[in-house]
């Protein structure tokens, strides 16, 4: 079961059970319709910070995954300039290879 799915089922678990105790409470209409409007507003606050902490975590991964996806990008560009410059040194060696008159005999 995913992390997700356990915090949104005990969040409605606790929902569902805080509903039941006021219902159930021998309270008058008014005072149970207080009760669930308050316990509403710390549910409210509760999934707020939640959310919020999901958001910073959620961008630092990907600040992360950025930051190494630019860090890699950059060690590519420098591998392949690092092979074009072998490869232009190589041709151009072989050129005057190529082109330096030889010693036969």
């Amino acid at each position: 079961m995913s992390k997700r799915k356990f915090v949104l089922g005990a969040l409605f678990g606790a929902a569902a059970g805080v509903v039941a105790g006021v219902l159930t409470a021998p309270k008058s209409g008014k005072e149970t319709r207080a009760d669930l409007k308050k316990k509403a507003n710390e549910l409210k606050n509760e999934a707020g910070e939640k959310a919020e902490e999901v958001k910073a975590k959620g961008e630092k991964v990907y600040s992360d995954v950025r930051n190494k996806a630019n860090a890699a990008v950059e060690e590519g560009r420098k591998t392949v300039d690092d092979y074009s410059d072998r490869a232009v040194r190589a041709a151009n060696a072989a050129k005057d290879e190529f082109n330096r008159p030889s010693k036969r005999k």
